[in-house]
């Protein structure tokens, strides 16, 4: 009769001893050994922060960096400056159907977004000659396809990609958040005609994979990150993306003080106020500033009034120039000769 231990190993029992045991925990501390120095640093308790090593920090918070920063000496034409108008076209996508729950009152909400207000928003950009970019989620726009032409028509604005779906990117795996850029990307480019070439995440955060993904897709500029007031370029784990990062900023975006049901609630004159502030010290800086609004919300007659007055302060300032941001991205990336 042999014993067999449970490293698999067959052995007399007659030479079961202190040397064997001493054997066995050599390998056995080999073994562990092994695995420990094959486990990653995502294996790091995220219970205990304090006890995290600083090669975990440091990984971690420079997974997506800022790197160069690409504000231009001048913005074109020589505008002290630079206006980017840009509006996130969620409608019934963020009113129900990201999380699924669906309700015929949210949904009249975001029908609202495309029925009216986003003709509305169209209109005063127009009137006003100033470029804008539009971000759908694909959704968005498949469900009423007709915002395409109301945008187009100027021939001065942008469409860019907001997503699938809105859906909440930092839960999802790499191949399924992938799986839903390039859905959302190919929808609009059959509906626009056009292949978008920004990127703004839907909930404006990056998962793990997001950089890596929006970088494999040829992406000129994304539209989600808040490391700078000024155009930057992203780092990747340390290394220069070539990718435009043109920031945004909760101070400077309409929906969560111009939510009547919710507990910041701002009179939209006072929010144009702070708009007013942050232009004119970007224009003292010779700066970028980069507004993120909603039709849905902004588009109502009483808050379309803040836009309405931010508009007529900044073109009595001067020297301002207003794009798009696909303009703003290629002239930075052309300023600081990044192919």
């Amino acid at each position: 009769m042999k014993l067999t231990s449970s490293l698999g190993f067959s052995v007399p029992p007659a030479e079961v001893g202190l040397q064997w045991v001493l054997a066995l925990l050599a390998l056995s501390t080999l073994s562990a050994c092994q695995e420990s120095s094959n486990l990653s640093l995502d294996t790091e308790n995220p219970d205990t922060p304090w006890d995290w090593s600083e090669e975990y920090v440091r990984s971690e918070v420079n997974h997506v960096r800022a790197g160069r920063d690409l504000n231009p000496e001048t913005w074109p034409g020589g505008a002290k400056v630079a206006v980017l108008l840009s509006y996130d076209v969620d409608n019934e996508t963020v009113m129900g159907l990201r999380n699924g729950e669906i309700s015929v009152g949210p949904l009249s909400q975001g029908q609202y977004g495309h029925r009216v207000a986003l003709p509305r928003i169209v209109k005063l950009m127009d009137e006003q000659n100033i470029p804008s970019t539009f971000f759908f989620p694909a959704w968005s726009l498949k469900l009423a396809p007709e915002q395409a032409d109301v945008i187009k028509n100027s021939g001065q604005h942008e469409i860019a990609v907001h997503g699938w779906i809105h859906e909440l990117n930092t839960a999802l795996d790499g191949a399924t958040e992938e799986r839903l850029l390039r859905q959302a990307t190919d929808e609009i480019e059959a509906i626009t005609g056009k292949r978008p070439v920004g990127y703004r995440a839907p909930s404006w955060n990056h998962s793990p994979n997001t950089l890596s993904i929006v970088r494999k897709m040829g992406f000129l500029y994304e539209s989600s990150l808040m490391h700078d007031d000024r155009p930057y370029e992203l780092l990747q784990d340390g290394e220069s993306t070539g990718l435009v990062e043109l920031p945004v900023e909760w101070i400077l975006d309409d929906a969560p003080l111009f939510n009547p049901r919710g507990n910041n609630y701002m009179n939209p004159r006072d929010i144009m106020q702070v708009w007013i502030d942050e232009f004119d010290k970007a224009w003292d800086e010779g700066t970028m500033f980069l507004l993120t609004m909603h039709p849905h919300v902004s588009g109502h007659r009483s808050r379309i009034v803040a836009l309405e007055g931010l508009i007529e302060h900044m073109k009595a300032k001067g020297n301002v120039w207003f794009g798009t941001h696909e303009e703003a991205a290629l002239y930075v990336k052309e300023q600081a000769g990044i192919d």
